[in-house]
């Protein structure tokens, strides 16, 4: 067995370049992701074999960057994605199909039976190409193609570190949504694999910016608050967002997702956790356990309140969770001693359990008329809630609200709370945001979402002024306090507002 390259004189010099994203469009434009481009291009011209893991959540638009950046270049691309609960044989099958259909115009090929040996087919096609030939391996969901007992990895560690490794024309790509399986089996692989990716992406999802520049680009033309409605309903994630129809308001588009019996979102939450983890129904029990608290809850909160179902593994569960994008950990200012707390941040999630899970069945039944939700965003719940998702997408906006306050990246950032114990004769206080900064200053931020500019009146201005001074005696700081407002629709100047706030941080402004 050979595994070098042939002379090109050898080859099938009239190959097309096989391109398997026939279809779409060539001038597709892709939004945001500069940082990765600039990534994904650094991996291509290296005048070495490199390898490249890229991973995020379902949804995010991983394959969709792959392709795209493959249809720029002139190389032959090998796109090849695992089955959803496909078996060993079935899996074998497909890749087959694929080498078949890039190498060997659609012709079939001998359907082996062990990875070792697929991989065999596919480097003994890779060597009859032209030597100057570049090719992309991308093996998209791969955690979906390594079945149990597969030895799907063990042959991946074999051919990479045998044969592809060493010829300076090959770039590999694996991908797949369940990110805590990429990080675990490859990036921190500790046998075969160990320090063999040389790059690496995480996929986050959209920010701000991005979405509206994403809908603008489809034709939909929103003002910020429009943008900022759907922002909090289904995130920064493309997917959802390419639902998102022209003509129709954000509550229209609301109604229409989330609350009739088709719309996309109404039956996303089951297929996503059903699609990314195994034993999901644990999963979401600690997501349900996690977004009763608004404030964060404790890793030894979890302990006590987890089912046995959940067992020793609530670290585990909770990291992929975190991998995925659902929560965040972090602990709050000055608590490194009580340990890790955990928050949901994913935008969809927040709004499945709070208003479309509790009408699933009527909206199943088709019981709910359409403008349902036209009606019940009106109401005091929605306010609330409301609040409490604007501060999740200013937890993701961080960098924006530092540029605006011209606060430097080394200031620590976080969120601070004391609750009284019942015999104490004192106030508790929340601070959704601070930031402890190098120049003896702390800047606490204010975060409030309103129709309308935000006002202080006095008895705001009393509840400010008591969150600073418990602050101060907790905290025991001697820095200089400074109160900004972190307001979606800005604030109305009032003689409170010029004496308790030194700066407004807008909706703009996160955009």
């Amino acid at each position: 067995m050979c595994h070098t390259r042939q002379d090109e004189s050898k080859t099938l010099f009239l190959l097309p370049l096989i391109n398997l994203f026939i279809g779409q469009d060539m001038a597709e434009i892709i939004i945001g992701r500069q940082a990765e481009l600039k990534r994904l291009d650094e991996f291509y011209n290296s005048p070495k074999a490199e390898f490249l893991a890229i991973y995020g959540r379902r949804r995010i638009g991983k394959t969709f960057l792959i392709q795209q950046f493959c249809l720029k270049k002139p190389s032959i691309c090998f796109h090849v994605t695992g089955l959803k609960d496909g078996n060993l044989q079935e899996q074998i099958e497909n890749f087959t199909r694929v080498i078949g259909n890039t190498f060997y115009s659609g012709a079939e090929i001998r359907v082996k039976t062990k990875w070792l040996d697929v991989f065999e087919q596919l480097t003994d096609a890779m060597n009859k190409l032209p030597k100057n030939k570049k090719i992309i391996l991308f093996f998209d969901e791969l955690p979906w193609m390594a079945t149990q007992r597969s030895k799907l990895i063990q042959a991946i560690d074999h051919y990479w570190n045998r044969y592809w490794s060493i010829d300076p024309l090959i770039k590999f790509v694996v991908c797949g949504s369940t990110a805590s399986w990429i990080l675990e089996k490859l990036i921190h692989n500790k046998g075969g694999l160990y320090n063999r990716v040389t790059y690496q992406i995480e996929l986050n999802p959209f920010s701000l910016n991005e979405s509206k520049q994403f809908l603008v680009k489809k034709g939909v033309k929103l003002n910020n608050v429009q943008l900022l409605k759907l922002y909090m309903v289904m995130g920064g994630i493309p997917l959802y967002l390419d639902h998102v129809q022209k003509g129709l308001s954000a509550d229209q588009n609301i109604d229409l997702l989330c609350f009739t019996k088709r719309g996309f979102l109404s039956n996303e939450f089951s297929k996503l956790f059903k699609s990314l983890f195994e034993q999901h129904d644990i999963h979401e029990e600690l997501i349900r356990l996690i977004a009763k608290n608004h404030y964060g809850i404790a890793q030894t909160e979890l302990m006590k309140k987890s089912s046995k179902s959940v067992g020793g593994r609530l670290r585990q569960r909770l990291q992929e969770l975190e991998d995925a994008g659902f929560i965040e950990s972090f602990v709050p200012y000055q608590h490194k001693e009580r340990g890790i707390y955990y928050r949901l941040i994913d935008e969809y999630t927040l709004f499945y359990l709070k208003w479309i899970e509790p009408v699933i069945g009527s909206i199943k039944r088709q019981d709910k008329e359409s403008g349902y939700w036209l009606s019940k965003q009106k109401g005091c719940s929605w306010a609330s809630w409301a609040g409490y998702a604007y501060e999740a997408v200013c937890y993701k906006h961080i960098s924006q609200i530092r540029r605006k306050l011209n606060i430097n990246s080394g200031a620590e950032t976080g969120s601070w709370r004391y609750v009284p114990k019942k015999s104490e004769q004192e106030n508790g206080a929340q601070i959704d945001l601070l930031f402890d900064r190098d120049d003896g200053v702390i800047t606490i931020a204010e975060i409030k979402y309103t129709a309308q500019p935000f006002i202080i009146d006095k008895a705001e201005a009393k509840n400010i002024s008591n969150k600073v001074d418990v602050f101060k005696k907790r905290t025991r700081t001697a820095k200089q306090i400074f109160v900004v407002m972190v307001s979606a629709n800005g604030l109305k100047k009032t003689m409170y507002s010029e004496e308790y706030i030194t700066d407004v941080v807008v909706l703009e402004d996160l955009l």
